[in-house]
């Protein structure tokens, strides 16, 4: 028997009216869209510096070599992709937010950690990174002040998560071909520019595990949100093919700019600290007219990233169990998580590049465990639905208690940043940062074991 809450309000394909409810399942006659449509949907938010940096950090930083650097980002965004494929199909077959679909392993008291650390992230942290860069962007395009470049690029940020999922989707649609193009070109040319074969610093292989934790951390930021933009599909979709447009989306676009990243420091782009501007130094490196190109990419695909980062970091937070009795509570939590977001981005413009590196381990952290809850839980299930489950007064204890645990252990032991080394890192530095492996793993272990005989008879 269902108990799904049905979301209220008439939506329908509508693209500039502001979307009603929140947390809800999507009603039968609201869910249109094709599972391919998600390839833009999760390829338009990558395309933008952010993620240019995150491979520039394995050169300039973890001391790799470029073909070093490739390696790690292809397994770091494969690790990424594969979370991506899995999760997106629970959107068009249960229509509810990811925050909500991890109910079934965390129960819906236990389901508020990660909720709160969804909301957190998405809506404010990555919010702030990504209004970071496209703020030095557009500064250095139109030569006005940095702050005010950021004023401007959150109010349309927040304006676009305000109205809701449709236009969400359209703004990434209708982007994605000039980003394509731009990032394409940018692409071409920081290749041909690069030393490809300059030599290491000499920091593998915890350079090398240092560089795959922070571009899984990169990829595995939009796990959370799997479902929040494929709940819209029809029931009648095929998950599967959902789940690869996705995966696929993430995997191409990060992988191919975050080489990018990497080449473009052999080629000459400097890391930065206070008073810089680094998408300024890395436009720098192309002709004129292509770096004006790129830097107007750069704002776009910035706020490809942050319309998605607010929304659901708002469903998040209404996925807490705050209660907001406006039809319109998803749009009114996305305006609260547009002021706290500027602020903190406000706050990292002096010391970003610092910042993100940190931002991306942490990220790795707690994403790790909560996989591998979810990982664990769909494992034990073979397939069987959890449609019941989701709005019950039903609580999973195993699966906090194996997150929290997980999580403990892993960071006390195997973290590896500058404001924390883990135990073992301090006796073995050369093993890098492997947080976010032991932090799956042992999550998975233990809920599978704790929760097996609880799972097994609600089927």
């Amino acid at each position: 028997m269902s108990n799904l809450e049905m979301r209220e309000g008439e939506y329908g394909e509508k693209v500039l009216a502001v979307e009603p409810g929140g947390i809800e399942s999507i009603p039968s006659k609201d869910r249109h869209g094709k599972a391919r449509n998600l390839f833009a949907t999760w390829t338009s938010p990558n395309l933008e510096f952010a993620t240019i940096y995150v491979g520039a950090l394995g050169v300039l930083f973890f001391g790799l070599t470029f073909w070093q650097a490739v390696l790690g980002i292809v397994i770091g965004n494969a690790l990424g992709a594969a979370g991506q494929y899995v999760l997106t199909q629970d959107g068009p077959k249960y229509g509810v937010p990811q925050m909500i679909v991890s109910r079934s392993a965390f129960g819906k008291l236990g389901n508020i950690i990660p909720s709160v650390l969804n909301a957190g992230a998405a809506g404010i942290g990555w919010f702030a990174v990504n209004s970071v860069s496209g703020a030095f962007a557009l500064a250095d395009l139109t030569k006005m002040k940095v702050l005010t470049a950021l004023i401007i690029v959150v109010l349309i940020q927040v304006a676009i998560a305000f109205i809701g999922h449709n236009l969400v989707q359209n703004v990434e649609k209708y982007l994605f071909p000039y980003l394509v193009v731009v990032f394409g070109a940018a692409a071409i040319y920081a290749l041909s520019k690069g030393h490809l074969s300059a030599h290491a610093g000499g920091h593998t292989p915890g350079g090398f595990l240092l560089l795959v934790g922070a571009v899984y951390g990169y990829a595995a930021g939009w796990n959370p949100f799997s479902s929040d933009f494929a709940r819209y599909l029809p029931a009648s979709t095929d998950g599967k093919a959902a789940g690869r447009a996705a995966g696929f989306g993430i995997f191409v676009s990060s992988t191919i700019l975050q080489i990018v990243g990497a080449a473009a420091v052999t080629a000459g782009m400097h890391g930065y600290g206070a008073n810089t501007n680094p998408t300024g130094d890395f436009t720098h490196l192309m002709p004129s007219w292509l770096g004006k190109l790129v830097l107007l990419g750069i704002v776009g695909g910035s706020i490809c990233a942050n319309v998605l980062n607010i929304y659901s970091g708002a469903l998040s937070f209404l996925a807490i169990g705050f209660k907001v009795g406006s039809k319109q509570r998803r749009a009114i939590s996305a305006i609260i998580f547009g002021i706290l977001g500027f602020l903190l981005a406000h706050a990292a413009l002096n010391n970003p590049a610092n910042n993100y590196e940190n931002f991306l381990l942490v990220m790795s952290y707690w994403i790790g465990p909560w996989l591998g809850v979810l990982i664990a839980d769909k494992v034990i299930r073979k397939g069987a639905s959890i449609e019941k489950l989701l709005f019950a007064k039903r609580e999973n204890i195993a699966g906090p208690i194996a997150f929290v645990v997980a999580g403990f252990i892993a960071i006390w032991g195997f973290s590896n940043q500058s404001y924390y080394s883990g135990y073992f890192v301090k006796h073995h530095p050369g093993i890098g940062d492997i947080a976010f492996l032991v932090g799956f793993v042992l999550a998975f272990v233990i809920y599978y074991v704790a929760a097996k005989k609880k799972v097994s008879a609600e089927k």
